[in-house]
């Protein structure tokens, strides 16, 4: 598939950002044949249910020059990667304990030439550092997830959102969601796309406290 399903929601990719989204295609397909990181039924709905979901991030959060973002249990590079090249001054931290999926999305990010994406196999518990946001695709449920990071985001930004956590999830949250004594905001990915694929999706955000 070409990029037009990003075109339609993100209209305004510079000439550069075009070419490296048309790019994840070939690249994923490749790396996918040699180390499995997307499953084969998805590989070929990367931009939809990889790329484009990705994104929705940002349709919740358009994160200015200088944030710094913490991306845990990335796996491929999702969604670190769309995010990086959607916002080239931005910094982002892609982590994930697995080293081959780390292999993958170095090799991704050397290939598009990001300069913004520095990949490491780390535990996040094992990390010093601090960020503006952590992003995080269903890697675990919320409560021990928010257990992992608390402690890695700083608490002043210069964000239109305080900083904090936002996390893609999908299906019912409710009793997830119970779980988590934090302030939190659920934003329907339905209120942006309209492919089937998004109507369960969503993106919680938690500002730290």
């Amino acid at each position: 598939m070409n990029i037009d399903l990003l075109l339609k929601y993100f209209p305004n990719l510079t000439a550069e950002q075009k070419e490296r989204f048309a790019a994840l295609d070939g690249l994923y397909r490749e790396w996918n044949a040699q180390i499995n990181v997307i499953s084969r039924q998805d590989i070929d709905a990367l931009y939809e249910k990889h790329v484009l979901h990705s994104l929705g991030i940002a349709k919740i959060v358009s994160f200015k020059p200088g944030t710094e973002i913490l991306d845990v249990g990335t796996g491929g590079g999702f969604p670190g990667i769309p995010l990086a090249i959607l916002f080239p001054m931005v910094d982002f931290h892609l982590v994930d304990s697995i080293g081959k999926k780390i292999k993958v999305v170095q090799e991704v990010s050397n290939a598009l030439g990001l300069q913004n994406v520095k990949a490491e196999q780390i535990r996040v518990e094992q990390l010093n550092t601090t960020y503006d946001f952590v992003v995080s695709r269903a890697v675990t449920r919320l409560k021990p997830f928010l257990g992992w990071i608390r402690y890695k985001i700083h608490k002043s930004g210069n964000n239109d959102r305080p900083n904090g956590v936002l996390y893609l999830k999908g299906g019912d949250l409710s009793e997830e969601l119970a779980e988590v004594p934090d302030r939190y905001r659920v934003y329907d990915l339905s209120d942006y796309y309209e492919e089937p694929f998004f109507e369960t999706k969503k993106v919680i955000y938690i500002p730290k406290k």
